[in-house]
C-alpha cells in the first residue's frame, strides 16, 4: 500500500509540476518554473508519503504567495 500511495502522489504532483513548469516557460515567470521542475523532481527523493504529501503542498502554494 506504501508504494502505491507514493506512486499516485507523485503522479499527482509530476502533473501539477507540469503544469506550473508549462505556464512558467510561456510566461517567462521564475517562480513557476522552479516550482514546477521540484515538484518534478520530489517524488524521486522523498521515500515516505507523508514527507511527499507535505512538501508538495507547500511546493504547489509557493507560487500563491510568492510574486515576483
Amino acid at each position: 500500500m506504501d508504494s502505491t500511495s507514493l506512486l499516485i502522489w507523485g503522479m499527482l504532483f509530476g502533473a501539477i509540476g507540469l503544469g506550473f513548469f508549462t505556464y512558467g516557460k510561456k510566461q517567462r515567470a521564475v517562480v513557476p518554473l522552479a516550482v514546477g521542475v521540484a515538484l518534478f523532481v520530489i517524488p524521486y527523493v522523498i521515500p515516505n508519503v507523508w514527507m511527499l504529501v507535505v512538501a508538495g503542498v507547500v511546493l504547489v502554494a509557493i507560487p500563491y504567495f510568492v510574486r515576483i
